[in-house]
């Protein structure tokens, strides 16, 4: 399962939105350094799905807003 991310970093406030089943809004408070907002960003989503941040991986745009990420051995949920 892939799910579309846009991730904002270094919020005042940490929020997440779901704008459809497989695409999410996240604010985080880490800044885009070193990885930081997206360790945040799995983070909050791994606990929005209800599952382990170690089965989401971004497949792509680690280094951009727009992210792709992966749920590890789930086809759905």
């Amino acid at each position: 399962m892939f799910i579309k991310l846009k991730v904002h970093p270094a919020s005042k406030q940490p929020a997440i939105r779901r704008k459809s089943p497989d695409a999410f809004e996240l604010w985080v408070r880490a800044p885009a350094e070193r990885g930081r907002a997206n360790h945040e960003a799995l983070a909050s989503l791994a606990k929005a799905l209800g599952c382990s941040s170690s089965r989401l991986v971004i497949v792509k745009g680690a280094n951009a807003p727009q992210k792709i990420v992966k749920v590890l051995g789930a086809s759905t949920l």
